[in-house]
C-alpha cells in the first residue's frame, strides 16, 4: 500500500504538507469528523490519486481563522484524479478511469439530490444538510489536497471524463469542474445571465474570475468585474472583461462611466463574508457591503447571484452579530425593487458535463481565465501565502507531477 501526503491546517496563517493515512472504505476518528461519521462504511466509494487539487479561496477563509475550522484538518474539495481502487459496490466507474469530483458529497438518494440539489444532500452530513471534502462543519469527510482520497457514493458523484488522453491535455481547463467553474457559472445562471444581459461581478478572485467567463459563455453583452487588486483586475481585463477598481469609488458610479446608466440587469456577488468597503473605506472590512452594493445596482425586477460564501460562525468578525453570520443588509432595497436572490453551494453536477463538453470543444479557455498556476505539493504552503497576498493566481496542486507544460 502506497503512503499518503496531504495539506494540514495548523493554526491561523499555517498550514503544512504531512504524511498522512491512505485512504480506506471505512471513515476513522479525526479533526472534525462528526462522531456520528466515525466507522462508515463506504464500499460504494473509490480511492483516487490526485492529479490536480486546487486552492480554494473557501480554503483561505479556514487557514485566516475566520471559521471554527479545527487544528489537523487535511484541506483540499477541488479534486480531479485516476481511479485507483474501486469498493466492492462501484459499478460503472472502472480503475484507470480520470475523473472529476465534485466538492458536493451526495448520496444519489435522498429527497434533495433525486431533486438535483447536490449541495444539500440530507445524507452526508449529521450536522445540517450538504458536505464537502477538508470542509468545517461539512461531514468530516477528509479533503483531497493531498495524494489520494477517498470519493464515497463514486457511481454517482463522479464525472468519468470520456478520453484519458484528451482530458490530460486539457487537464488545466478540467480541474476547474470541481468547484470554480460550474460556481461562477451557477452564479449567472441563478442571475438570469443571457444573451446581451449586462453584469457586474464583484471580485476577481478565481470564483469571480471563473464567473465572468461564464457570463461571456452565456453570451453577456457586457461583464464588469469589480475588486480593488489592480492584478486581478488586469486578470479580468485580459479576457475581454471591463473593470471596476472599487478602491477608487462606488461602482455604481463606474458602472455608469462603462454602460451610461448606473445599473445593470444582473450581479453576481463573488466575495462573500469578508468583504471591504469602497473608495476610501476599502482597507476596512465591511461584511454587508458586497450584498448592498449589488441590490443598488441591479435593475429593478432583476436577480443576484451569491456564489461568495457567507457563514453562521466567523470568531474573527469585527462585531458580536457578524460573529453569528448576521449582517446589516439593506433587504427593504431589494424587496422594493422585486429582486430575486439565490444563495447557497452551487451544485456541482447540475452543470460539469456540459461545462466539460465546452471545454473540450474549445469553447471557453477557464485555465488561462483564471490563470491556473500548477505547483507541487510540497509547495502548497506557499501558494496559500501568495493566494492569501492577491496574487491573481488559481493554484494548482500537482501531486504526482502529472500536469503538462501550459
Amino acid at each position: 500500500m502506497p503512503g499518503n501526503k496531504a495539506v494540514v491546517y495548523k493554526e491561523p496563517g499555517r498550514v503544512e504538507v504531512e504524511s498522512t493515512d491512505y485512504p480506506g472504505f471505512v471513515l476513522k476518528d479525526g479533526p472534525g469528523v462528526n462522531p456520528a461519521n466515525v466507522g462508515r462504511e463506504c464500499h460504494h466509494g473509490v480511492i483516487v490519486k490526485c492529479v490536480a487539487t486546487n486552492i480554494c479561496g473557501s480554503d483561505q477563509h479556514m487557514v485566516r481563522g475566520r471559521t471554527t475550522a479545527p487544528p489537523g484538518l487535511v484541506l483540499g474539495h477541488e479534486i480531479t484524479g485516476e481511479v485507483v481502487e474501486t469498493g466492492r459496490d462501484v459499478e460503472f466507474v472502472k480503475v484507470g478511469d480520470l475523473v472529476s469530483v465534485p466538492f458536493n458529497i451526495a448520496c444519489g438518494r435522498c429527497r434533495n439530490c433525486k431533486e438535483g440539489k447536490t449541495g444539500i444532500c440530507l445524507n452526508v452530513n449529521p450536522d445540517r444538510p450538504g458536505s464537502a471534502y477538508g470542509y468545517v462543519d461539512m461531514g468530516g469527510w477528509v479533503g483531497g489536497q493531498a495524494q489520494y482520497v477517498l470519493v464515497p457514493y463514486a457511481d454517482w458523484n463522479v464525472l468519468v471524463f470520456p478520453d484519458r488522453d484528451r482530458a490530460l491535455e486539457k487537464i488545466r481547463d478540467l480541474t476547474m469542474l470541481s468547484d470554480i467553474f460550474p460556481t461562477g457559472f451557477h452564479g449567472c445562471v441563478t442571475a438570469g445571465v443571457t444573451v446581451g444581459s449586462t453584469v457586474y461581478v464583484a471580485g476577481a478572485g478565481p470564483v469571480g474570475l471563473a464567473a465572468a467567463a461564464g457570463a461571456q459563455l452565456l453570451g453577456a453583452a457586457v461583464v464588469i468585474v469589480g475588486d480593488l487588486n489592480p492584478e486581478r483586475l488586469a486578470q479580468a481585463r485580459s479576457f475581454g472583461c471591463e473593470t471596476a477598481d472599487i478602491s477608487q469609488g462606488e461602482p455604481r458610479d463606474q458602472i455608469e462611466q462603462i454602460l451610461g446608466v448606473p445599473e445593470v440587469d444582473c450581479a453576481v456577488d463573488a466575495v462573500g463574508f469578508e468583504a471591504r468597503g469602497h473608495g476610501g473605506d476599502a482597507a476596512t472590512e465591511r461584511p454587508a457591503t458586497v450584498l448592498n452594493t449589488v441590490m443598488d445596482v441591479t435593475a429593478a425586477g432583476g436577480a443576484v447571484g451569491i456564489p461568495g460564501l457567507y457563514v453562521t460562525g466567523d470568531p474573527g468578525a469585527a462585531d458580536e452579530a457578524a460573529q453569528q453570520g448576521s449582517l446589516s443588509i439593506r433587504i427593504g432595497l431589494g424587496w422594493a425593487k422585486s429582486l430575486s436572490f439565490a444563495t447557497g453551494q452551487c451544485p456541482v453536477m447540475r452543470y460539469h458535463r456540459r461545462l466539460m463538453q465546452a471545454i473540450l470543444h474549445e469553447k471557453v479557455h477557464i485555465a488561462d481565465a483564471v490563470n491556473a498556476t500548477p505547483i507541487p505539493l510540497e509547495e502548497a504552503p506557499r501558494g496559500y501565502r501568495e493566494f492569501d497576498a492577491g496574487a491573481a493566481r488559481k493554484y494548482v496542486l500537482d501531486p504526482h507531477g502529472m500536469i503538462p507544460a501550459a
